[in-house]
């Protein structure tokens, strides 16, 4: 229990810093950091790259969207593509902005061996679902009910089994 605290409390503590400096969301912040590394990524990309839900990702494009932050575009190889880059207030955004947990954690998670992995999958998931949370339907860390309500009943985006 005290590992579980102790992540818990550094995502808090990680989310309300970066609402305070950046004004932004720590899950925006790590959809922003995901395209930096890869930009033109598609929302199903993205997805797979925040190991969530597209639904949720979604949303926070939208919001970062709305910010001036990304900018979406049809893709020139597929017009039923819609795809999302940073724009340069979103570089400038991400200039001064701290890494988040959520790269750490995933970052932690990848450097893992495979074997590892799959034994923190399932057992994250056990006790996900013995306290009745949803984990076919995950949303972006700290990013709000709007985020959660949208992907309530659908599956996880590429079928990641990593926590």
């Amino acid at each position: 229990m005290d590992a579980i605290r102790a992540i818990v409390q550094r995502l808090r503590v990680s989310s309300r810093t970066c609402e305070r400096q950046l004004g932004l969301s720590s899950a925006q912040l790590f959809v922003l950091q995901r395209l930096d590394q890869a930009p033109a990524a598609s929302v199903a990309d993205l997805a797979r790259r925040t190991l969530t839900h597209q639904s949720s990702v979604s949303v926070v494009v939208t919001r970062l969207s709305e910010r001036g932050l990304v900018s979406r575009r049809p893709s020139p190889d597929d017009a039923r593509r819609t795809e999302i880059a940073l724009t340069p207030a979103g570089r400038a955004l991400l200039r001064r902005a701290p890494r988040t947990v959520q790269a750490e954690l995933v970052a932690a998670v990848d450097h893992m061996p495979p074997a590892e992995r799959r034994t923190l999958a399932r057992s994250l998931s056990a006790l996900a679902r013995a306290i009745g949370a949803d984990v076919d339907a995950p949303p972006l860390l700290f990013e709000g009910e709007e985020a959660r309500s949208a992907g309530a009943g659908a599956g996880a985006a590429g079928g990641r089994e990593e926590a």
